[in-house]
């Protein structure tokens, strides 16, 4: 085969490459700003989430504190109830008497609140040493804003780990821009280097780099 056979076919082959290279680039530069923009709306929808959380979290601070204080209330009142004789000392269960300043405490108990005394009550904690030493202990005891706080942080936690794989998808794709830009070069140098040799060198270790690069733009995860 004859020089001038072989050089208007690689010169073909040397423009397919550029071109196919420049799509790429092009390709590989628009999937990289549509990672970097879910990157940062996810990244936003994390912080969003955490300052939810906090939010709600501050909100069942302050009920828990409620709840330590009223409980705190009504048993040092029901104490002098039973010290001064108005009352028995309650011995599992114990029914609030309206007119009396531990009832009406006993009542305004928060509906989360209640059910956890009462199961603390069942265990006779005023006379069996054993028993939990306050409500608070009772697996009864939940507050939904505490479990709604912890559920926003598991979200927050999960848009993070979406943003952080968006970030590095992004960036594959600026360095499969990058290899693009080099098989740009090669084939440029391809084109214009006089010697035989080099110029098929370049084009084989051009056309394989952008081979490699298709194939890697056919398996990495599309944005639209």
């Amino acid at each position: 085969m004859t020089q001038t056979t072989i050089g208007p076919r690689l010169d073909l082959l040397l423009a397919l490459m550029m071109a196919l290279a420049a799509v790429g680039t092009a390709w590989a530069g628009f999937q990289s700003a549509k990672w970097s923009r879910v990157q940062a709306n996810t990244y936003a929808a994390a912080g969003a989430a955490r300052s939810e959380a906090g939010r709600v979290a501050t909100v069942a601070a302050q009920q828990r504190t409620i709840d330590v204080v009223t409980f705190t209330s009504w048993l040092n009142a029901l104490n002098a109830e039973i010290v001064a004789g108005d009352i028995e000392t309650p011995r599992g269960g114990y029914t609030p008497d309206p007119e009396s300043v531990s009832g009406f405490l006993f009542t305004r108990f928060g509906e989360e609140f209640r059910p956890a005394v009462d199961a603390w009550l069942e265990t006779r904690p005023l006379i069996d040493p054993r028993a939990p030493a306050t409500p608070f202990d009772m697996p009864e005891y939940r507050l939904a804003a505490e479990q709604a706080a912890a559920e926003r942080v598991g979200d927050a936690d999960e848009l993070a780990g979406v943003a952080r794989t968006a970030n590095q998808r992004s960036d594959n794709y600026v360095l499969t821009a990058v290899v693009f830009a080099l098989v740009l070069l090669f084939a440029g140098l391809a084109g214009k280097t006089p010697h035989s040799l080099a110029r098929r060198v370049l084009t084989v270790v051009g056309a394989v780099a952008l081979a490699g690069c298709l194939v890697t733009l056919l398996v990495f995860p599309v944005e639209l």
